[in-house]
């Protein structure tokens, strides 16, 4: 369950994602296999070469893309999550989510 978002940021993700670009969205999110996890960072393009390339460089393999609709993405989680939010200059969503 995804939740802390407004439908113009999950809009404006989709679109980026959409466009082939490196798009970041962060949500609170729960879920029982993820105890430790209040949110989730989805890194998304529709650019799957881009994506794969831009997961290798943080050591992410491409088997962990989430093909899901037609927006594939990695979803970050604790410890990586606020490491690469702050990498990738996101400190907004590291500082709104409390990571």
């Amino acid at each position: 369950m995804a939740f802390g978002i407004t439908r113009k940021e999950l809009k404006q993700w989709q679109e980026q994602v959409a466009r082939g670009e490196i798009a970041f969205l962060t949500h609170y999110w729960q879920d029982h296999r993820f105890k430790d996890a209040t949110s989730v960072t989805k890194v998304g393009s529709n650019d799957l070469n881009k994506l794969k390339q831009w997961g290798a460089q943080y050591g992410l393999h491409p088997d962990w893309i989430d093909h899901k609709e037609d927006y594939p993405h990695f979803d970050l989680f604790p410890p990586f999550q606020k490491e690469i939010l702050e990498k990738e200059g996101h400190i907004d969503q590291v500082k709104r989510f409390n990571l």
